[in-house]
């Protein structure tokens, strides 16, 4: 269930727009788990350089979201694609781990999330 569209992070001075907010199901035994999700689509010229500033902007958030509301976790929604192609790499494995970035893996062709890592 979508909560917001966009997910407005406040925190003192600063005020930033995360794409949305919702609630996931992650297992029976849990109920449910509030999620702030930011869609990156990696159309630039560099998949490294559209990574950098993704994960600048997810650190970003993250602290952020901690402190303001730290009952929300932030995902990073990606394609599978992107993902298979650019994540599988291993300077970016370990950037994600010792970042432990949550991710969405989406199917964009059939419109359905395919994995959630994190």
């Amino acid at each position: 269930m979508i909560i917001a569209d966009p997910y407005i992070i406040k925190y003192e001075d600063a005020e930033l727009y995360a794409d949305l907010a919702a609630e996931k199901p992650i297992a029976a035994e849990r109920k449910g788990q509030k999620i702030v999700v930011e869609i990156k689509s990696f159309v630039g010229k560099s998949p490294m350089q559209d990574f950098h500033n993704v994960l600048g902007q997810y650190i970003v958030y993250r602290n952020l979201i901690q402190v303001s509301e730290p009952e929300y976790n932030l995902y990073l929604a990606i394609d599978d694609i992107v993902y298979l192609n650019f994540f599988q790499r291993p300077s970016v494995q370990l950037i994600t781990g010792q970042n432990n970035l949550r991710l969405i893996i989406v199917d964009t062709q059939q419109e359905q999330i395919v994995q959630w890592i994190g």
